[in-house]
């Protein structure tokens, strides 16, 4: 995709308000930089998840609110119900607030190509009918990967935004999107990339990444997510451990991954730069990484969530791929399984991106955790971290 003349006009503003960066940028734009950057600048993260105009602000009392208070006071139902982010029909506002209203889900998706709900405030009423702040997410990363185009104008690609564009400049593209996003209710981007790939446009990854150099997706995916979360918007980094250079479409089935070894050397080089700088919330991939998962996807995988905490240190949210319309997962599991199958293994968010009703899947938590098979540990784990990213609470 070609740059939009909406993305250029963008650009050419940015020049007099950011001249003096800009010629910096320019003088050494891919100048590499150490695996951890000395000393790491902070990702500002909202105290919460941020309410959209119009609707209640949460309170001082419940942003630093105890976290294990917050869970006391739900039923075992509506905790459970915290850990899933469900995909709505974006086309009727009334699913978004049912789903909210009747299941107490911790999160919604709006996928596809209608954008009913994203206009004209609409999102508010799904906003209002949840007791916490609400997480209500996108795809919005440009090029092939958009969600408010139609309505705002479209954004470049990753690969595009890094070869024409200096990581100012792509920062702040990603606060003018944020704010266009958090203007129509929505308080979660899943983006940016975090992949490395060299592969053709038309590939799963391709120009949705941001290159091959670790260091130069290093400085852009960390300057989108930076200007995500100064319009108040979380970014999500995806798609741990690195999909960029698997095998394959995991839409399509499952795929392989080089070896963690030449992934920790620099797929996960990006990773290990930005999650020590805040990041809040983690996307893994469903893919099978030799010497890690066994065979089994990622976002299913204990190994893989063990990796994420214990070798980089991430106590963020952890959240899945879509588990309900990708074959690598669907080609084995039921929606149930396959979201006590990621929760159990270290997932706190589950998603699913159609219109699934969350019922049959929260009988499933409920009977596992009831008989054991999914540890209430395991559960209050999750529900700490979700509630956490939802309402500041400690």
């Amino acid at each position: 995709m070609t740059r939009s003349a909406s993305t250029r006009a963008w650009l050419l503003s940015l020049s007099a308000g950011a001249a003096v960066c800009a010629v910096i940028m320019a003088v050494v734009p891919h100048a590499p930089v150490p695996a951890v950057p000395p000393p790491p600048a902070p990702l500002a993260q909202p105290k919460s998840a941020p309410a959209p105009p119009g609707s209640p602000s949460p309170t001082a009392a419940v942003e630093q609110a105890d976290c294990a208070g917050l869970a006391a006071r739900m039923s075992e139902r509506d905790q459970l119900a915290q850990l899933l982010m469900v995909g709505v029909n974006p086309a009727d506002e009334g699913d978004a607030v049912k789903v909210v209203r009747d299941d107490h889900v911790g999160g919604i998706f709006v996928g596809g190509s209608a954008t009913r709900v994203l206009t004209g405030g609409r999102l508010n009423a799904a906003h209002a009918a949840s007791p916490h702040p609400l997480l209500v997410a996108v795809d919005d990363e440009g090029g092939r990967v958009q969600r408010i185009d139609d309505l705002d104008g479209e954004l470049d690609s990753a690969r595009e935004q890094a070869a024409s564009a200096t990581p100012e400049q792509v920062r702040a593209l990603g606060a003018e999107r944020g704010r266009q996003l958090k203007d129509r209710g929505v308080t979660v981007n899943l983006a940016p990339v975090a992949d490395l790939s060299e592969a053709s446009a038309a590939t799963v990854i391709g120009d949705r990444s941001y290159g091959t150099d670790p260091a130069v997706a290093t400085r852009y995916a960390g300057a989108f997510a930076e200007g995500l979360t100064e319009a108040g918007v979380i970014p999500v980094l995806k798609h741990f451990p690195g999909h960029g250079r698997a095998e394959g479409d995991s839409h399509k089935g499952l795929v392989r991954t080089p070896a963690l070894a030449e992934l920790k050397a620099e797929d996960l080089v990006p990773y290990a730069n930005l999650l020590p700088r805040g990041a809040p919330v983690v996307m893994l991939g469903h893919l099978d990484v030799p010497g890690l998962t066994g065979g089994e996807a990622a976002s299913v995988s204990p190994a893989a969530y063990r990796l994420l905490r214990e070798d980089y240190h991430f106590d963020g949210v952890a959240m899945t791929d879509d588990l309900g319309a990708m074959r690598a997962i669907t080609d084995r599991y039921g929606l149930p399984d396959a979201v006590l199958a990621a929760v159990t293994a270290g997932a706190d968010l589950a998603l699913w991106s159609g219109h699934d009703a969350p019922g049959p899947v929260l009988d499933r938590l409920a009977r596992a955790k009831a008989s054991g098979e999914l540890p209430g540990e395991r559960v209050a784990e999750a529900l700490t971290r979700v509630l956490r990213l939802r309402t500041g609470c400690r």
